[in-house]
């Protein structure tokens, strides 16, 4: 029998897969590692602890494998979007890493907007300037750390630090590299135009590949760390959306994601990068060749939840929170909540909005709130599904993943707020099942992703629609989507209070 490792390096944690070749996860490790937070807006990591938690997880996964290590041909890699890692001549990082959810850049996306202009930068890269992408962090260290700036030679995603670390060659893939506001996405290529317009020298990209190269094999000293044989094969990997809906099949036209942690995604794959959503929702390249996704984002929306969980219901477990949803009827009891508690990506860019609790009465019970986060969260997601029809995408079966998965009356409360039917999976384990096939294509296992999919994937539910609660929902949603605009400006006189 033969092996492949996943590794998906998260915001958190990092988290091993050991898969056979008939898709069965035969061992699994996860390490966590901390957040930095210097000051309020920050969020940053010691990319050392990337490299530390990974041997640790990686030597585990050996000690338990009883296998012969020789059949593990592969690994490969699902990493968090859009960190910033700075490397100088000599290899050595220069900084913390800035992560995806640092705010700090506001600044900088005006001044790309200024500089570059809406119509270019949607036209090369495809997506808006907003604070999570790489590209303002670097410029905030250009403007704010310009010794540090001066010394960097390139710049890695987390990830591709990661897998530098791990086989001594340097290169970043498409999927990840779409997450910069640097590439050409159409093109497959780091865009010189707005490098220069910017004052970016492009000797700081590193080198693109697609997500299935092999980059090279295990360096002896890791070898030595992990136990992995030196004969191992290393492949580029993706960002964790696409490892994401790798991991969940989305390969071919038609297919549609909704995966809900902390936060929740709408993704939808795409052939070309020729459909104009005018900057509404993110467009990226997908880590199936010559491919594209396109993607929605709610940022408070499992955390949501946990946020209710912690200051109101700590005792209860997330089975316990939500075993009552479906006895409190549609609507909440005319209860409203919309899932702003850390701003809002899509369809408002907005860093500012704070959620807000609707219609809230004295005979409202803990369930009706429970019930009115679940609603509020579904509904954010399904404005990111209303763009994609609006713009001609049909949306008619949809893989759910995630903790909005494991509840079977929130996966109906899906598909009658989508009005698509919803799949859950039989085995889902996401962005690190999505490195493990990118990983056992490169190894050559299938001739195809999807093939490798068909092997990998099976599903276990699905959910359809029910024609009366979409009416009812349709109703709601109406209601739902006056919340955004009334209590903006509201939002906005709050935020000297916070």
């Amino acid at each position: 029998m033969k092996y492949v490792i996943g590794i998906d390096l998260g915001t958190s944690a990092v988290k091993g897969l050991l898969v056979n070749q008939g898709g069965e996860i035969c061992s699994e490790v996860s390490k966590a590692y901390p957040l930095i937070h210097k000051q309020s807006g920050y969020s940053e990591q010691n990319p050392e602890e990337w490299v530390e938690k990974t041997i640790q997880a990686l030597r585990e996964l050996l000690e338990r494998f009883e296998g012969n290590r020789q059949d593990i041909e592969g690994i490969s890699f699902s990493g968090q979007m859009h960190g910033l890692v700075l490397l100088n001549r000599e290899k050595e990082v220069l900084r913390n890493a800035i992560l995806w959810n640092d705010t700090r850049t506001t600044a900088q996306c005006e001044r790309i907007r200024e500089v570059v202009g809406m119509e270019k930068l949607l036209e090369v890269t495809k997506n808006p300037a907003l604070e999570g992408f790489t590209l303002p962090k670097l410029l905030w260290v250009q403007e704010h750390e310009p010794e540090i700036f001066k010394k960097a030679a390139v710049f890695l995603l987390p990830k591709d630090y990661l897998r530098y670390r791990i086989t001594g060659k340097l290169h970043s893939e498409y999927s990840d590299a779409a997450g910069t506001l640097l590439l050409d996405v159409r093109e497959k290529k780091w865009s010189e135009e707005i490098c220069n317009l910017l004052q970016i020298d492009t000797n700081i990209c590193p080198p693109l590949v697609e997500s299935n190269h092999m980059v090279g094999t295990i360096t002896a000293e890791f070898s030595s760390q992990t136990g992995l044989s030196e004969s191992t094969n290393v492949f580029a990997g993706g960002a964790d959306n696409a490892c994401g809906a790798i991991g969940a099949g989305i390969l071919v036209d038609g297919k549609t994601l909704c995966s809900i942690g902390t936060s929740g995604v709408i993704l939808s794959y795409e052939e070309d990068a020729t459909r104009n959503f005018q900057g509404k929702v993110h467009y990226f390249n997908h880590g199936k060749e010559n491919s594209f996704y396109t993607m929605g984002v709610t940022l408070s929306a499992g955390h949501s939840l946990s946020w209710f969980k912690n200051v109101f219901a700590e005792y209860d477990d997330f089975e316990t929170l939500l075993k009552d949803l479906n006895n409190v009827p549609i609507g909440s009891n005319g209860l409203l909540f919309s899932p702003y508690l850390s701003g809002e990506r899509t369809p408002y860019a907005d860093a500012d909005i704070r959620g807000s609790f609707i219609g809230m009465s004295a005979s409202h019970e803990k369930n009706d709130f429970v019930r009115a986060i679940v609603e509020g969260i579904t509904f954010s997601l399904y404005e990111t599904i209303a763009i994609f029809r609006e713009n001609g995408k049909e949306i008619n079966t949809i893989i759910s993943i995630g903790g909005g998965a494991k509840n079977e009356d929130w996966l109906q409360i899906q598909a009658d707020i989508f009005n698509a039917e919803i799949v859950k999976l039989d085995n889902e384990q996401g962005p690190g099942m999505g490195a493990a096939m990118i990983a056992a294509y490169g190894c050559g296992w299938y001739q195809t992703l999807e093939e490798c999919s068909n092997h990998f994937i099976k599903a276990a539910k699905s959910f359809r629609p029910d024609k009366e609660n979409t009416t009812r929902y349709k109703q709601l949603f109406q209601i739902y989507k006056k919340i955004y605009n009334q209590t903006q400006n509201i939002n906005k006189e709050l935020k000297s209070f916070r």
